[in-house]
Parts: structure tokens; C-alpha cells; sequence
């Protein structure tokens, strides 16, 4: 091996070490970034409330009037619950320089939850200096550390419950910081959405989209895998469309197996959230449908989701297709699948 051959290795690692650091900073200021315009929003929010008061009700339809606009203009971020967040983070920050860099805007929301400042102290300062990402922070929390320190007897006793907390601990890459779905946002990129899990579900998707597309009567479609986000958990609803007759969003949930009660609890927390904070005024209340593609048991099922006025049901009845039509569908699909498979 040539001279000049021995030394590519060292060039490597400190080209890789150059390019580490930089990645590591570049992630670090887009955090600070989107940390420093979060506290901002919520510090107008409150500042613009009754005499700057946190007690004062600020009107939930002003701060949704307030979500609507600004998504319309920024895109997602500013859903109903993240501009609560936003106000929170004021609130429990009101010095700017008590928040720091190192945890990032997700870590933050988990924080807020914690009613026992004590407690929230606790954790953030683990988080900060143990390097903890989102999931190994909400797991310490689940395993109780904090109470568990609290019953400790005596130095030795604490150092060994710290000493079990720190394994299975997540050591989070910086470049974890620009995977937040909450970055992808702020940076206006577009997000990383998850792949779904099967061809099977592909396909059905495929099937079911150019189906519903078909019948026309005024049906929209949205997209696929679109985003919920709840108390700082993320999922996704399998399809969306939009029905201009019904005023209504519609979600479709696709299951490989038998219809189980979790899939409608499921579906039930999409509806209430897309009528809490997707619906226009003058919407109603969304419609979903559940997909069950078990072979034995090939069911579709409508989740109303208390929708009580009987008027919007019959014509809900009316436009959207009915059980059998919606089974045949899936029905062909598998069978096509089937086929396909023994080729």
C-alpha cells in the first residue's frame, strides 16, 4: 500500500468528525430557533389576554381562529392543541433563559404535562444532563424515578435506583432533532411520513381510493397516512377524503386482521380530533369507516361517532356506499392478491 493510501483512513475519520460537529451544531440552532419563536407566539398569546393575565379566559374560538389562520399560511404546527402548548410554554417559562437548548420542543410538551413542578424540575434536568431522547424520558417517567428517588434511603440507595435508570437508556443523536416531526414544520420541509406496513394494505388503499373516487358525489380525496397528534403522540389516519354534499371529512381506517373494539376506540379519537381541530364552521361532524381485511371475516364498519341529527345521518346514509359494496371491494382485492401470490 502506497504512503498516500495509509493516510485516507485518518482523512476520513476527521472529515467525518468535521462534518459530525457541523450536523450537530446546524441541529442544535434549529432547535434553539424553533424554542425561540414557540415562547415568542405564546408570549403574544398571553400578552394579548385580559390585562396579561394567565387566570383570564382567553375564548377557545379566538386561539381556533388563531390555529386555522396561521396553518392555512405556515402549514401544520399550529394545530389548536400545539398553540395551547405554545401559550403553556410562556407560562411555565416566562424567562426565556431558564429554557434550555439541549431538550427540544417535544421534550418540552411531554414536560408541560407534569402538574408537580418539583417533578418536572426532576426530569428536566435528568433529560438535559443525561442526553435522554423523548421515548427514554417517557420512560423513566413511567418507572416512576422520581418517586422512587424520593423513597430512597440513604446515598448508596439513590446512587443504585439512578444506576438501574441508566440502562436500556436511549443515547439521542443530535440528528434526531431534525427527524421531530415539529422541525419538519417549522423548516416548512416536507415530513417522513410512515412507509405502510404491507403491499396488501398498498394495494387496498389503491382500490378503496379509486373507489370512493368514482361514486363522485362530491367526494375529495385528502391523503393517506395523515397526521393526529395527541398529547404529544403522533398517528395516522390510514385515508381522508372530503364530501362537499355532506360537509363532512371522511376517515378510513385499514385493518389486516378482525374488526377489534381498540380499532374503533381508535377511529373514534381521529373524529373527535379532526371535529375539534381539522372541521371549518359549517363543517359536521366527520364520518368513519373501518376495513377489516381478515379473510374470515371481511367486515366494514361505520363509526358515527355521535352523530345525533337524524336529518345529516339519512343523507350520510345515502351518499356514502353501503357495507356491501364497500366488502365487495375489499373482497376483490384479496382476491386479486390471492391470485397474484400463486403466480
Amino acid at each position: 500500500m502506497s504512503k498516500d493510501m495509509t493516510i485516507l483512513p485518518n482523512m476520513i475519520s476527521e472529515i467525518r468528525e468535521i462534518m459530525q460537529t457541523a450536523r450537530n451544531r446546524a441541529a442544535q440552532q434549529v432547535n434553539s430557533e424553533l424554542l425561540t419563536a414557540y415562547w415568542n407566539i405564546g408570549r403574544v398569546i398571553v400578552e394579548n389576554e385580559q390585562k396579561n393575565s394567565e387566570r383570564a379566559e382567553y375564548g377557545k374560538e379566538t386561539l381556533r381562529h388563531l390555529s386555522r389562520t396561521l396553518t392555512k399560511e405556515f402549514g401544520k404546527g399550529f394545530s389548536l392543541s400545539n398553540i395551547y402548548n405554545m401559550r403553556q410554554f410562556y407560562i411555565e417559562y416566562p424567562i426565556f433563559q431558564s429554557v434550555t437548548g439541549k431538550l427540544t420542543w417535544t421534550h418540552y410538551c411531554e414536560l408541560m404535562t407534569i402538574s408537580d413542578p418539583d417533578r418536572r424540575s426532576f426530569y428536566e434536568k435528568e433529560c438535559e444532563r443525561s442526553g435522554w431522547s423523548v421515548r427514554e424520558m417517557k420512560r423513566q417517567m413511567a418507572t416512576s424515578l422520581f418517586e422512587r428517588l424520593l423513597l430512597s434511603d440513604g446515598k448508596a440507595n439513590r446512587e443504585k435506583v439512578l444506576a438501574l435508570a441508566a440502562k436500556g437508556q436511549e443515547i439521542a443523536a443530535p440528528e434526531d432533532i431534525v427527524k421531530d416531526p415539529y422541525v419538519f414544520e417549522f423548516l416548512g420541509l416536507p415530513e417522513n411520513r410512515p412507509v405502510m406496513e404491507s403491499d396488501l394494505e398498498k394495494a387496498l388503499v389503491r382500490q378503496i381510493e379509486d373507489f370512493m373516487l368514482e361514486l363522485g358525489r362530491g367526494f375529495m380525496f385528502v391523503g393517506t397516512q395523515q397526521r393526529v397528534t395527541l398529547n404529544n403522540t403522533h398517528y395516522y389516519v390510514d385515508m381522508v377524503f372530503y364530501n362537499k354534499e355532506l360537509h363532512a371529512y371522511i376517515l378510513i381506517e385499514l385493518k389486516t386482521v378482525k374488526l377489534m373494539p381498540e380499532a374503533v376506540g381508535q377511529l373514534n379519537m381521529y373524529l373527535n380530533y379532526y371535529a375539534s381541530e381539522v372541521n371549518e364552521p359549517g363543517d359536521n361532524p366527520p364520518i368513519g369507516i373501518i376495513l377489516c381485511t381478515d379473510k374470515d371475516n371481511v367486515t366494514a364498519e361505520y363509526a358515527l361517532g355521535g352523530l345525533s341529527n337524524k336529518i345529516f345521518a339519512s343523507t350520510y346514509t345515502y351518499v356514502i356506499p353501503d357495507k356491501a359494496k364497500l366488502i365487495a371491494q375489499v373482497e376483490a382485492v384479496l382476491e386479486q392478491w390471492d391470485r397474484e401470490k400463486r403466480i
